[in-house]
């Protein structure tokens, strides 16, 4: 399904589910005031300067957060993906899950570690550290 919207994304999710991105995004609106909130890929992303920084999406095991460049992190908590980028998650199938302390410690390092997505196709797939 298309969204236009991340209340209209948040609004067709299973009350548990719902219950987890209300409490993510608070706490991303409030760490991150200065980015861009939209559905990118059909998921809630949030940007700096137009780089994508963290979202969220659904999984049939919860809610997965995903921080763009939260492999080099160095955060036990956080799965790092596979293949050539940086990305790294964490998986959430309650609220309770939810520590807000780590999330808003994890938002902080987003910002200071960044690998240039924006720009990833005219390099040809080559990432470059940006902050």
């Amino acid at each position: 399904m298309s969204y236009t919207s991340i209340d209209e994304f948040q609004a067709a999710l299973p009350p548990e589910y719902r219950a987890i991105c209300h409490a993510l995004r608070d706490v991303i609106d409030a760490e991150l005031p200065d980015a861009e909130s939209k559905i990118w890929h059909r998921h809630p992303v949030w940007f700096l300067q137009g780089n994508p920084i963290v979202g969220y999406s659904r999984l049939k095991a919860g809610m997965r957060l995903m921080f763009w460049s939260g492999a080099d992190f160095e955060e036990p908590e956080l799965k790092s993906g596979t293949g050539k980028f940086k990305d790294a998650s964490r998986l959430y199938a309650d609220v309770e899950d939810v520590d807000i302390e780590t999330v808003k410690k994890w938002l902080k390092k987003s910002r200071r570690i960044q690998w240039d997505y924006k720009n990833v196709y005219k390099r040809k797939g080559r990432l470059e550290r940006i902050v």
